[in-house]
């Protein structure tokens, strides 16, 4: 009898405690309040990327065609100007990684834009690739 009695009580004041509600204290720093309402105006403030024209509005990843690699300054600068007077609208980059010199032209976004680049290049430049890296993004011209 005392078994179930205690058996009893034990289940009562479980249910008892189970059924108590608890009440949670943040303590957090005042600025970040403030931060986050900061960072709110920000978002709602900020406009889509703007056209520069001194410059490119973002850059992200895509596509280049190197159309000429080799160790001699002058000649990449040779092919640098042939290419963009048959291109004048393309950009060219000239990177240096030793012992070698490496011309990339386009920013492209896909690599589809960057094969058709690399199709017509094919007879004026003996060796063609395509590489992917971050590009800047091209000049859009505004609907007139």
């Amino acid at each position: 009898m005392k078994l179930l009695f205690t058996f009893i009580i034990c289940s009562f004041s479980i249910a008892s405690f189970a059924q108590k509600r608890g009440q949670v204290i943040v303590i957090k720093d005042p600025q970040i309040d403030s931060l986050i309402q900061r960072r709110i105006l920000l978002n709602k403030a900020a406009a889509p990327a703007a056209i520069h024209k001194d410059g490119p509005a973002f850059s992200s990843t895509g596509y280049r065609v190197q159309i000429f690699y080799g160790s001699d300054r002058r000649e990449v600068f040779n092919e640098q100007s042939r290419f963009k007077s048959a291109y004048p609208k393309i950009n060219t980059y000239i990177t240096y990684k030793e012992p070698n010199y490496y011309l990339h032209v386009g920013d492209f976004r896909t690599r589809l834009e960057a094969q058709r680049l690399m199709n017509e290049l094919r007879p004026l430049f003996a060796t063609l690739f395509i590489f992917k890296e971050k590009i800047n993004a091209p000049n859009l011209e505004p609907v007139k």
